[in-house]
């Protein structure tokens, strides 16, 4: 048998046609856990947030969080899902030691929500290029506990010498969306998948459902991919990546299982139906487990649970809870603020809009609020590798810079240093600026001093500008701004320059 050889993205496409599936989980912020009164906060001590329930202790009993179930229906609607009018809990057998009951409680024949669809933009070199993803289900179930594996060089069980398990995690709310074949990608199915993922997260965290940060695994996708001849008329087997944790490795997954299954194919061998953990390091997948079927889980009702019915009219009271959704928003935004696709993109792609529109509504005009946030914003949010929303300061704060900015008391140069000291810590902007001495000098006494001592210290621009040449004026400007450590009214201080010299 031929030893496979990996081909290229552009090889493998040549001759094959990819199929896309994803399921994402997303784990829901609720105060408490899907079946118990347990906290659910992330990155508490292992094992401070368990009770009997989600221990498993024998005699225990679940009860559904209902705002877990409010949750689902709310991503549903919005989702463009039908919501069913009863269905029920089951119980899916396996033996993991991250969850102690040995089963996990989901949802199998009749999920909460179904037939609904995503809609998902991809740039290409012809222009932008919409998909509709179609959702076969959104399912409610809960989720495991943490293993660590300990002793290895890779962090996976083999090599390791022992395990460490956290329950804290077992019984949190999961909200699992599982899409429909997205057939037709082809070349873009990497960005289809990436633009997928980014949607959903917008559109969840919009609901306020789920912080949805895939870096603490509270939105993790698991990415199926398959190929075939181009021609041949029917589907080759899937594999499963399992938890991907980020969107440009959402992305380089499908890219690199496309080209993987295209080498196995062409060494004539056959695609085994597994799941695949991928490794950052390398920007590919390697091999799990063999995929099980559902049958492999030996489904059954949950005799402890009750069904879950919920009324018409609650569903109708909470279709009036949703919010404005990304995709409308982008486009009231694009009308109002008057942006070309090239500046949308950049406000999407930074993750700006909201913090942006929660600015210009503290009086900042939009242009101003979109230049601090994607530029020096977004810079210190790359420097610190985290998302900007996490960056703390606030749209009130931002906005103030701005007003400041427009008054006339700070240059653009002093706005930075006020940003840097509101992210320190050091108090409102105001405080910033008085802490540090940063307020424009436009007093003409003391901006006077300077533009002498300016003229004085450069006398080749000074009569440069004495003889006409009033270019020459912006290196006694930039004199001035030297000497008052960047806080001179440039402006005002250019018209002192040429009062003087012109007399």
């Amino acid at each position: 048998m031929a030893h496979a050889v990996t081909p290229s993205f552009e090889q493998a496409l040549d001759k094959y046609e990819p199929v896309l599936g994803l399921e994402t989980h997303i784990e829901l912020g609720t105060a408490s856990k899907m079946f118990c009164p347990c906290p659910t906060a992330f990155g508490a001590d292992p094992n401070t947030q368990v009770c009997p329930v989600c221990l498993a202790f024998p005699g225990s009993l679940p009860v559904v969080n209902e705002k877990a179930v409010e949750g689902a229906i709310r991503l549903g609607l919005a989702l463009n899902c039908s919501i069913a009018p009863w269905g029920r809990f089951a119980r899916k057998n396996y033996f993991y030691p991250d969850m102690p009951k040995n089963y996990q409680i989901s949802q199998y024949d009749e999920p909460i929500c179904v037939d609904g669809y995503l809609d998902v933009t991809v740039d290409t070199p012809e222009g932008p290029r919409e998909f509709r993803v179609e959702i076969e289900r959104v399912h409610m179930e809960e989720d495991t506990g943490k293993s660590s594996h300990v002793g290895g060089s890779t962090g996976r069980i083999h090599g390791a010498s022992h395990s460490n398990v956290d329950y804290n995690r077992a019984g949190i709310p999961l909200l699992e969306i599982v899409t429909k074949p997205i057939p037709g990608t082809d070349s873009l199915a990497p960005l289809v998948a990436r633009a997928y993922a980014a949607e959903l997260r917008d559109l969840v965290r919009s609901l306020g459902i789920s912080d949805v940060r895939m870096e603490e695994g509270s939105m993790r996708c698991d990415v199926n991919v398959s190929v075939n001849e181009r021609g041949a008329g029917e589907w080759g087997t899937r594999s499963e990546t399992k938890n991907v944790n980020s969107l440009r490795s959402v992305e380089r997954a499908v890219r690199s299982e496309i080209e993987r299954q295209a080498g196995v194919l062409d060494a004539g061998e056959r695609v085994v139906q597994e799941t695949r953990h991928f490794q950052e390091h390398l920007g590919r997948s390697t091999s799990g487990r063999s995929k099980e079927e559902a049958q492999d889980y030996r489904y059954f009702p949950d005799p402890d649970l009750v069904p879950v019915a919920p009324s018409a009219e609650w569903i109708e009271e909470l279709r009036a809870t949703l919010p404005e959704l990304p995709a409308a928003q982008r486009a009231r935004v694009t009308a109002e603020w008057n942006l070309s696709d090239t500046e949308l993109r950049d406000l999407v792609n930074a993750d700006a809009i909201g913090l942006v529109e929660a600015t210009v509504v503290e009086g900042a005009p939009s242009a101003e609020a979109r230049k601090l946030w994607l530029n020096e914003l977004s810079r210190r949010a790359t420097e610190q590798e985290v998302e900007l929303s996490s960056l703390p300061i606030t749209p009130a704060q931002v906005a103030r810079v701005i007003a400041l900015v427009a008054e006339g008391a700070l240059t653009n140069k002093l706005a930075r240093q006020v940003v840097e000291g509101v992210l320190a810590g050091e108090g409102e902007p105001d405080a910033v600026v008085e802490a540090r001495g940063l307020k424009v000098v436009s007093d003409d006494g003391a901006l006077g001093a300077a533009v002498d001592e300016a003229i004085a210290n450069n006398p080749d621009a000074a009569d440069k500008v004495r003889g006409g040449k009033v270019a020459a004026a912006g290196a006694l400007v930039g004199a001035v701004m030297k000497a008052t450590r960047g806080q001179a009214d440039a402006g005002r201080a250019r018209e002192l320059i040429l009062e003087k010299l012109s007399s």
